[in-house]
């Protein structure tokens, strides 16, 4: 399955998203419909090069979280592989350029982070979609994959002594 909502509509705008927060340093493009929204760059596992996404996330205890929806396909979004091969990352939060290790959470805290993705992408998803919390619900009906949470960790700044 190719995910629930067409390429052919939702990657134009993400291009233009993510073009939009590079070109404007993070003034504009820190939401995306009203979600708080960031962008990570991974390094590609072929390339090499570095790779930019623009993603929504809600932020748990200090961490960044992020889910590999891939809009319900059965497949994993690029990024997500890119970063399972190598897990240093930059994101772009608003203004902020943020160094960070990123991890596919394990299942116990899958189960405590979806309920918090959810409410913070709930979209319309619940008025045309009886039963489900927010998005991700929708887009965990349309695949058999199981949608994995991303956790980034920031680096902690040290300060000099």
């Amino acid at each position: 399955m190719d995910g629930i909502f067409t390429t052919r509509f939702v990657d134009p705008y993400l291009r233009f998203h993510r073009y939009i927060y590079e070109k404007s340093d993070g003034r504009v493009g820190k939401h995306s419909n009203r979600v708080p929204a960031l962008l990570i760059t991974t390094t590609g596992r072929r390339s090499g090069e570095p790779r930019t996404n623009g993603l929504t996330y809600c932020r748990d205890r200090g961490d960044y979280i992020v889910v590999a929806s891939n809009g319900g396909s059965d497949r994993p979004p690029a990024w997500l592989l890119n970063l399972q091969a190598d897990p240093e990352v930059t994101l772009r939060v608003g203004r902020r350029l943020v160094a960070a290790t990123a991890r596919v959470a394990d299942p116990e805290e899958r189960s405590q982070l979806w309920p918090l993705v959810n409410r913070t992408n709930r979209g319309m998803a619940r008025l045309f979609h009886p039963g489900v919390s927010g998005r991700y619900d929708v887009y965990q009906r349309h695949t058999t994959r199981v949608i994995p949470v991303v956790i980034l960790t920031p680096h902690r700044i040290e300060r000099p002594t």
